[in-house]
């Protein structure tokens, strides 16, 4: 059963370890590539607090982006400030998102996010905490696939194996947690997976 006020726990926890991480960085290296192709680690921190702030949108049964150009619009606007407001930002946009969810709700209803996709507003909170924990690792300053705990990579495990349900020898993959989330979340090759019956992974359709 999802429990979504200990999620919530767990994204309040998350941001903090996120954004004690970040302070680290400077203006110089906040403005460096991150893991992700084409954006730099401002657009990582800049797309965490659009984020919030659209996660936000669909609790309050409103849509979660005003449009896909806009929300790459808001995400390149907003990536090339300096550190002390990327931080700041994602700081405020979380505080945001917090109260937000903490309104009278009924966490049973049927949301909807991007391109259709429905949930139930439970699993919201849960979502939220993948997007930080995974960009936590994308933003390549020192914490990685192997530093999420083990309740974090087993049910993002199995929310990605549910995504691409479809496709029937996905699940039969198996290997060390990290490899598999890495290769699951498009972080990873899946090198030291391993295949029912051999043979090569199976394609995995884009996130």
């Amino acid at each position: 059963m999802i429990d979504h006020a200990r999620d919530l726990r767990s994204v309040d926890e998350a941001t903090e370890r996120l954004l004690a991480a970040a302070a680290g960085l400077d203006n110089v290296t906040v403005a460096e590539p991150s893991r992700l192709p084409g954006w730099s680690r401002g657009h990582v921190l800049a797309h965490l607090s659009r984020n919030a702030d659209a996660i936000g949108n669909v609790l309050a049964g409103l849509p979660m982006y005003a449009s896909a150009e806009a929300r790459d619009a808001d995400i390149e606007r907003d990536a090339h400030r300096t550190l002390a407001v990327q931080l700041a930002d994602v700081r405020e946009s979380a505080a945001r998102f917090r109260e937000r969810a903490a309104l009278p709700a009924d966490w049973s209803r049927t949301v909807t996010l991007r391109n259709g996709v429905t949930d139930t507003a439970a699993r919201i909170p849960f979502r939220r905490w993948v997007e930080i924990e995974l960009h936590h690792v994308d933003l390549g300053i020192g914490y990685e696939l192997d530093d999420l705990s083990a309740e974090f990579t087993e049910r993002e495990i199995g929310f990605l194996r549910e995504r691409f349900s479809a496709d029937p020898a996905v699940a039969g993959v198996t290997g060390p947690p990290a490899v598999l989330l890495g290769w699951l979340s498009g972080r990873g090759d899946g090198a030291g997976l391993t295949v029912p019956g051999g043979g090569a992974l199976p394609a995995l359709p884009p996130l």
